[in-house]
């Protein structure tokens, strides 16, 4: 057992505490502010709180580091990925294993990740970090929903387990994947968080709406167009609720095309809006409008998005595009948004995301400026690598 003494506690379900103790025995948090013993560790001026919740990566991806330029039109941006793709099989390895380094050295302990190939899924079972892997299905035109699905449990109950990892199917987009498709993976869940890319571009509202557009253009130019299929007439939310999906599993990735009144029935219903803004404006989707998003009530979680769209997987790098676009979010709705609200997004909030006694030890010391007077304000301002360490995993 030992006491860490630090110049800030961030516990993230109540206001930070100046000159805090946190007390852990082995691997699990035994108090706040309460000496229980033992050898008392005095960290000087850090700020400790606990790791982060990255809730949308693509890690099979990270090879395209650099690889795919940015876009004024995410269709575009897509088959650019698209064919750069099919030049690679199967994916790295590597550079998968590099991207969680990265990611780990940033402060992060759980990964909402999405897998077309499952490639990741060995190097996060090393890593050790915490993840809910979203194997990731795409039909728009597939004749048997079923089938597919079907594959996909078998793809995935062929792995061997990992305590820390959990697996779920996710749809990839409305413009991508038929509603029978996404109605059967919803039904195969078995309560397990569901991912989808929602409202990300202005073309995928013009695609729901009319049925054309360049989401169109690209689906017959690569053979997936379903001449059957008829457009639903109604925004990217609305679709999915019509298909039974709207609820407190979804989480519902990017966003940036959501109206006001989308955004509430999200609120309404318990989901989780991810944003990952930075990835928004290399795509070509637009900058989101964070601002609100906050204001809508919905659950707000933060995510990188891959390294084919994203400089890096560092979450407070992130955080401080998110304070960018909306600096009048109080600090504290954006911490918690990197921690707790991607934690319960994903179905980790018993184990992480707050200093609460009885939850995981996965906790961070940040080295601050001397004379930091607003530390939520200094840790949503960006945040180097070499300031962050970890107290425990």
């Amino acid at each position: 057992m030992v006491t860490y003494r630090a110049a800030w506690i961030l516990p993230i379900v109540r206001p930070p505490v100046a000159g805090g103790t946190v007390t852990i025995d082995g691997d699990t948090i035994v108090s706040i502010g309460e000496m229980a013993g033992g050898p008392v560790d005095d960290l000087g001026n850090v700020a400790i709180l606990p790791a982060l919740v990255n809730a949308h990566t693509h890690l099979e991806l990270s090879w395209m580091r650099g690889r795919v330029p940015p876009s004024a039109s995410m269709p575009a941006w897509a088959s650019s990925l698209i064919a750069l793709r099919r030049s690679v099989s199967p994916e790295p390895v590597e550079p998968i294993a590099d991207a969680i380094g990265e990611a780990r050295r940033s402060g992060t302990c759980l990964l909402g990740d999405v897998t077309n190939t499952l490639a990741t899924y060995g190097p996060l079972r090393e890593s050790g970090l915490r993840a809910v892997l979203f194997h990731e299905l795409i039909g728009f035109g597939a004749p048997d929903p079923e089938a597919l699905v079907r594959s996909a449990h078998e793809r995935v109950a062929a792995l061997t387990p990992a305590e820390r990892l959990r697996l779920a199917l996710a749809p990839h987009a409305p413009y991508s994947v038929s509603p029978a498709l996404m109605q059967a993976i919803a039904r195969s869940g078995s309560g397990r968080p569901f991912s989808i890319h929602l409202g990300e571009s202005a073309q995928e509202v013009q695609f729901l709406r009319e049925g054309t557009g360049e989401w169109r253009v690209l689906l017959e130019r690569v053979g997936a167009w379903n001449p059957d299929w008829t457009p639903p007439g109604c925004g990217p939310v609305g679709y999915l609720d019509r298909l039974g999906l709207v609820n407190e599993r979804l989480l519902a990735v990017h966003g940036v095309q959501l109206t006001d009144a989308e955004l509430a029935r999200l609120a309404e219903a318990g989901a989780t809006l991810v944003t990952c803004p930075r990835s928004n404006r290399w795509t070509g989707a637009g900058e989101p409008p964070i601002d609100r998003f906050y204001a809508s009530g919905v659950r707000v979680a933060i995510g990188t998005d891959s390294l084919a769209s994203v400089e890096d997987v560092n979450l407070f790098a992130e955080m401080a595009e998110v304070r960018r676009l909306a600096p009048g979010i109080p600090a504290s709705r954006i911490l918690e948004s990197a921690t707790l609200a991607g934690a319960r997004a994903l179905g980790f909030a018993a184990d992480v995301g707050s200093i609460e006694p009885r939850k995981r030890a996965a906790l961070l010391a940040v080295q601050l400026p001397a004379g930091c007077r607003d530390v939520e304000q200094y840790l949503v301002g960006g945040v180097a690598a070499h300031d962050i360490h970890w107290l425990s995993r």
